[in-house]
């Protein structure tokens, strides 16, 4: 399974800091942003991955990260989406990448606490469609939000999935971090813009909800984007108080991942 790294868009949010670099470039605590969701893949097995990013200082991240050897990661490649026509528009230029595959998807700005190996594995089993994996959340409305079968809690179906609810029918979130097979392309391709303009990750999603081939796990441990000042501010905390999930866990350890003393 290939592991694709969506890491482009204005990050609007994080200005005036984005007026000189891209969002996934900036530190969190001790390491820029854009480590997290590689040592993220590597953790999990995945080490054949695809960077999206766009904008003027794109070539910055080849600068930063160069082939990936230092970070674990077998071969490193590079696409550039031009314009922002949002996370399902940046996904679409993996489809060469992917060759038929199934693939792991993570925003660039997402950093998750734990281990996710055994999601991965239990995808890679999965005869077909999609992952997704869901953490509960004070603040929902700010996220793709799920609602579950007669409110039957996370054990449940999963039938609907809105973007950013103003009344959110439950507080569990859809975090940044997907399993796709091969099909993610051609739902792409089917996708209209959204009232923003963007191709929606979430349409993707719905669409593989309405087949009847959706599954969901709740994610273990701390999760948060780095996507405003309040997260990137919680994001460092998070990292400085607990550290985020090293490689090593059931690999060799690259020394710039060894765990904190």
């Amino acid at each position: 399974m290939k592991g694709i790294i969506l890491a482009g868009g204005l990050g609007s949010r994080l200005k005036p800091l984005t007026l000189v670099t891209n969002k996934h470039l900036l530190p969190v605590y001790d390491r820029p942003m854009i480590y997290y969701p590689i040592q993220c893949m590597v953790n999990a097995g995945i080490k054949d991955i695809l960077i999206v990013t766009g904008g003027e200082h794109a070539g910055d991240f080849l600068k930063l990260l160069k082939n990936g050897k230092q970070l674990g990661v077998h071969h490193l490649e590079y696409a550039y989406q031009e314009g922002e026509g949002g996370i399902a528009d940046a996904l679409k230029l993996a489809e060469e990448f992917a060759d038929g595959g199934k693939i792991c998807v993570i925003l660039g700005d997402n950093i998750i606490e734990k281990n996710v190996r055994r999601a991965a594995g239990d995808f890679f089993t999965q005869r077909s469609g999609a992952k997704i994996l869901l953490k509960q959340v004070p603040d929902p409305q700010r996220f793709g939000v799920v609602r579950f079968e007669s409110d039957g809690g996370p054990g449940s179906k999963i039938i609907e999935i809105i973007e950013k609810p103003q009344n959110p029918s439950s507080d569990y979130a859809v975090t940044g971090l997907y399993f796709y097979d091969n099909d993610v392309f051609e739902i792409c391709r089917t996708l209209k813009p959204s009232a923003r303009g963007e191709l929606e990750i979430t349409d993707v999603n719905n669409a593989y909800m309405a087949r009847g081939d959706l599954t969901h796990d709740i994610l273990d441990g701390w999760w948060t984007d780095a996507g405003t000042f309040e997260s990137l501010y919680r994001a460092a905390q998070f990292v400085a108080e607990g550290g985020a999930n090293h490689v090593g866990e059931g690999s060799k350890t690259p020394s710039l991942f060894a765990a904190r003393t």
